[in-house]
């Protein structure tokens, strides 16, 4: 079976006392509202007793020896207890859940503060969908462990520990004649618990499967129709989806017959309270109101240990996904803010690489494992440099380790002379604008995608921006303007609208250093034209790194880097370097050959 669905399947105990330490704090934040919840469960619980005694001192005291007004005043008093039952549960469930809504609002935002704390080499390796079942179908779990189990658990106890007194307090031998069941029905229930548990667990397993085909299929949903596949994948969910059907169908079967198990033991109980009851009655050793309370008191014992029996697979699948949870929250980022930063009053924007070597495995002796090896440049603040190279040279991984979403293996980069890493990454990050070849647009509307929430950046500023990388005629068409509202992912504009937006956003930002990532590759030749123009007045005064497959567009640049297999192998100018028999030569005519054919 796959990881990821072995994880997402995997049921724990029932019981962990390592996790459940960890989550005593989210209730004891509540511990108030619990101890509330509790008490209004235990008054619940002696209104629930209240009601068969009542009934036993009615029949007994007043409808034996005709006592007609005493038993309106025991009707009124049953109806009182009823009554009050009702009002108590219900404030008692308004508590529970409100304390299992706190718990799964508090817990989900620690959960999202900390998956944006981490860094993306944790992304490169967790499939968006797990952790996204972190936030939702995990924390829902627990709220049912919150809300349907752990105080719940209580009044199931509450109420077997009372009837189990009334019961030997009424008659011991009628009390035993129940509790002589109880082995009977333990091993039923662990013989069907136990099948239930492996049926769950199938059901999880294909759930899992189910979700990583729809998100799969709904993403790529446009090759899918291209290529006529829909047929074939209808037939794949088909299985999938008759797999899933089967294993639920099992738990239904399971379920059918433990409840008629339990209703069968409730019926022999009964049958033998009322053998043996009877018998008494008949002899003058219990009263008839007595048997009568002891039959309604033995249909209430069976309830809660069928509530405990389906607490135990809710604590079960709660273990399994705090277990999960505690894993996310434990992961540790191994780039954090240094404990005592250093201050730039303003970065001027002089880069420098020293020896930096770099693994996306970590410390390595085999250097072929190395995506950059020994690289060493200076940029100077204002200056403008490009890097070029073939497709997994290392241009991206250069960017990524300066605005430190990775440390460098070996070496070090400087800014303005200080080690990135002493820097405080909002100081850091907040001086460099990106604009990458895949730009992700928010669900929002266009002026936020460009302020991206920032609201110190003034409508004036946007729009100054836009107009700047010429997005500002395309917004303006519409009647709304910067309000207008896109999609997900930005599916209703084109590629180059969305790297026009991209240059709009990196300049409302007004960075130190600005980072082109193939931010021109997607835009077509008159779009091309109008950024070169705009590109020449936002590189004014501002240290910028070009990274671009199509050389046309970095001809003016100050100097080009040249990779090859994470090296630097050619640094200069354009005009320098096609006077030599350089591999930017080589790349160059490539380029304008296949251009001309």
């Amino acid at each position: 079976m796959n990881q990821h669905f072995a994880e997402e399947t995997v049921l724990g105990k029932a019981y962990d006392s390592r996790l459940i330490k960890r989550l005593i704090p989210y209730i004891l934040a509540f511990k108030y509202y619990v101890v509330l919840a509790i008490f209004l469960l235990l008054i619940s619980t002696l209104l629930q007793l209240a009601g068969p005694y009542l009934i036993k001192i009615g029949i007994d005291q007043y409808i034996e020896p005709k006592n007609y007004n005493g038993l309106i005043f025991i009707i009124v008093l049953f109806g009182a207890a009823l009554v009050g039952q009702a009002i108590v549960r219900f404030f008692q469930m308004i508590v529970i859940e409100w304390i299992g809504q706190q718990i799964m609002y508090k817990l989900r935002m620690q959960i999202f503060s900390h998956l944006q704390s981490l860094p993306l080499s944790y992304f490169d390796t967790n499939p968006v969908g797990r952790l996204v079942t972190r936030v939702t179908t995990d924390v829902d779990t627990l709220n049912e462990l919150f809300t349907g189990g752990f105080v719940a658990i209580f009044g199931d106890i509450f109420t077997l520990v009372g009837i189990v007194i009334v019961l030997f307090s009424l008659n011991w031998k009628l009390a035993l004649l129940i509790l002589l069941i109880l082995p009977i029905l333990a091993y039923v229930t662990f013989l069907i618990r136990t099948r239930l548990r492996n049926s769950f667990r199938q059901i999880r397993i294909r759930i899992a499967k189910i979700n990583a085909f729809l998100q799969e299929n709904i993403t790529g949903m446009s090759i899918i129709q291209l290529f006529n596949r829909a047929e074939k994948n209808f037939l794949q969910f088909d299985e999938l989806n008759r797999s899933h059907l089967d294993a639920y169908l099992k738990t239904i079967f399971y379920f059918s017959l433990f409840f008629p198990v339990m209703q069968l033991m409730l019926s022999v109980s009964i049958g033998l309270i009322i053998w043996q009851g009877g018998i008494q009655v008949i002899e003058k050793g219990l009263t008839f109101g007595a048997l009568v309370a002891f039959i309604q008191y033995a249909q209430q014992f069976f309830r809660p240990l069928s509530d405990l029996a389906e607490k135990y697979n809710i604590m079960q699948a709660a273990m399994a996904a705090s277990e999960r949870i505690f894993k996310l929250l434990d992961e540790k980022n191994p780039i954090h803010n240094p404990a005592n930063p250093v201050s730039l009053e303003k970065i001027a924007g002089e880069i420098e690489f020293k020896n930096v070597c770099f693994s996306y495995t970590g410390t390595t002796e085999d250097d072929r494992n190395y995506v950059l090896k020994n690289i060493s440049f200076s940029v100077k603040p204002g200056e403008k440099i490009a890097i070029v190279g073939a497709t997994g040279a290392g241009k991206s991984t250069i960017i990524n380790l300066l605005a430190r979403f990775y440390d460098v293996t070996y070496g070090e980069i400087l800014l303005d002379g200080v080690n990135i890493k002493n820097l405080s990454l909002e100081q850091l990050r907040g001086n460099i604008g990106i604009v990458l070849q895949d730009v992700f647009i928010f669900a929002g509307t266009l002026g936020d995608n460009i302020r991206l929430g920032n609201r110190s950046i003034s409508q004036n500023e946007i729009e100054r921006a836009a107009k700047t990388v010429h997005i500002h005629p395309f917004i303006a068409k519409f009647s709304d303007g910067y309000e207008h509202n896109v999609t997900e992912r930005g599916s209703t504009l084109s590629s180059g609208q969305k790297q026009l937006l991209s240059f709009a956003r990196a300049l409302a930002y007004d960075p130190a250093i600005l980072v082109l990532d193939e931010a021109t590759s997607s835009v077509d030749s008159e779009t091309e034209l109008l950024i070169q123009d705009a590109l020449r007045q936002l590189m004014q005064n501002r240290t910028s790194i070009i990274i671009a497959h199509r050389l046309s567009t970095i001809q003016n640049a100050d100097r080009i880097i040249v990779l090859h297999k994470g090296e630097i192998r050619e640094i200069g100018p354009h005009d320098q370097l096609l006077l030599q028999s350089s591999i930017y030569k080589r790349l160059y005519e490539l380029q304008y050959k296949n251009a001309a054919e």
